[in-house]
């Protein structure tokens, strides 16, 4: 096996490993939508052979899977922040939600630390900060209602980005996939693509990871 096709095998391997099935499930989807890597793809290919008794199998499109066990998969789940990778997350979200006739929760989260002051204050600046939201999340809303014809929510949620994630996802079971934009620069995908990778074993549900640079042109063709 040529090197450059080994490197990517055992890392693999190694994510499997750690994550189990919905390890591997982050990155199948992930690059079955970059698929651009050729030693990756080989990668996969040789992966998914080693691995074809363990029922491990590669979605034909991102978001084809099927749901897992009590869920109907009818909702796909982005979350909603001020990074330039959240617009093609909302974009894959939308489209796919049209193509399946799912739909779509847009979750946003505010840090608990942003209110920690006096009790008069933080319920001001807790309105303050869902006008904010609302706001921008009736940006993509009505690209979706006026384009996808896809009527999405809203959920906000208080506290940590992992944790209330995970609660949104054990709270809901129509969802049945999320939906994370990845950054595509030096600084790697973003922190919370990083972390959520490292705890998917914990999700009943598989992550869709879109990249940040990818085309709208491009995006319309793999949903």
């Amino acid at each position: 096996m040529p090197l450059s096709v080994a490197v990517p095998v055992l890392v693999l391997a190694i994510l499997v490993r750690q994550g189990g099935s919905h390890g591997l499930r982050v990155w199948l989807m992930a690059l079955t939508a970059v698929q651009r890597v050729t030693p990756w793809r080989m990668a996969l290919q040789t992966l998914a052979r080693a691995g074809a008794a363990q029922g491990l199998r590669s979605p034909g499109r991102p978001g084809d899977i099927a749901p897992p066990k009590g869920r109907n998969m009818r909702k796909f789940l982005v979350v909603l922040d001020d990074s330039r990778e959240c617009l093609n997350a909302m974009r894959f979200a939308a489209l796919r939600a049209a193509h399946t006739g799912g739909g779509v929760t847009i979750l946003s989260i505010v840090p608990p630390d942003e209110f920690q002051t006096w009790v008069g204050v933080a319920d001001l600046m807790r309105a303050e900060a869902r006008e904010r939201i609302e706001a921008h999340f009736e940006v993509f809303a009505k690209w979706m209602r006026d384009k996808q014809g896809v009527n999405p929510e809203l959920v906000i949620r208080e506290g940590d980005p992992v944790v209330e994630i995970l609660a949104q996802v054990n709270e809901d079971p129509e969802i049945g996939v999320l939906v994370l934009g990845a950054g595509t620069d030096k600084s790697g995908p973003g922190p919370l693509v990083t972390a959520l990778s490292r705890t998917s074993g914990n999700l009943p549900i598989p992550i869709t990871i879109v990249p940040g640079d990818m085309s709208k042109e491009r995006l319309e063709s793999i949903t």
